[in-house]
């Protein structure tokens, strides 16, 4: 017996009105993806990275992991950020963190299991960092700013990997965005934290 049945018949519902509505909508998947941006963002259900933005599938490539953390170790992410800038030549990319992470709000409670507590690692460091500032804020304001303090700091991981410096090396376009998504109202924050490998838009003009 198929398991999860009612997922198989939402997907045969979807692919007919997909059908219904552009003939043409496979067949144009069927061909070499072509996106323009890489989504890096946190794994939570409720935030559906091209639905919040408008695209259609071909549109955006994705990677999400829990609290859109971008560690130097992890393969899985860098591979895919190797993908998406030196074979697909994505022109953004785009970190997007929400406010109510429950990966950001582990980091501000008591020591959890391993891998998660190894996972949020860089975040209670960057708590540590903060804390004066943080510290300073009542408990929701708090977990917001660190929200949006874990994006500032996943934009600059971007920009320091060898990919991206390599990119920016060789002059390609390519820039790197700070984004916050609000479950409340569904509206996306730009932070204001782009880099683009210029020396006005990059971290002290770093590469590595």
């Amino acid at each position: 017996m198929r398991l999860l049945p009612e997922l198989f018949s939402n997907n045969r519902t979807w692919a007919e009105c997909s059908r219904r509505s552009d003939p043409d909508f496979f067949e144009r998947l069927r061909e070499t993806q072509a996106p323009r941006f890489l989504w890096i963002g946190c794994a939570d259900s409720r935030v559906p990275a091209d639905s919040i933005v408008g695209l259609s599938p071909g549109e955006l490539f994705v990677h999400r992991n829990v609290a859109n953390v971008v560690s130097p170790g992890d393969l899985n992410l860098l591979s895919v950020l190797q993908y998406a800038v030196d074979v697909l030549g994505v022109d953004h990319v785009i970190v997007c963190g929400h406010y109510g992470c429950g990966g950001v709000r582990a980091a501000l409670d008591e020591p959890t299991e391993p891998p998660l507590e190894l996972w949020i690692h860089p975040i209670r460091a960057l708590y540590r960092r903060h804390r004066g500032e943080l510290d300073a804020l009542d408990e929701h304001r708090r977990w917001r700013r660190l929200c949006e303090l874990n994006v500032q700091a996943q934009v600059s991981s971007v920009a320091d990997t060898h990919i991206v410096a390599r990119a920016w090396r060789r002059s390609q376009k390519l820039a790197v965005h700070g984004w916050i998504y609000s479950i409340d109202d569904g509206l996306l924050t730009d932070l204001d934290v782009t880099l683009d490998g210029t020396l006005d838009g990059t971290l002290d003009g770093r590469s590595s």
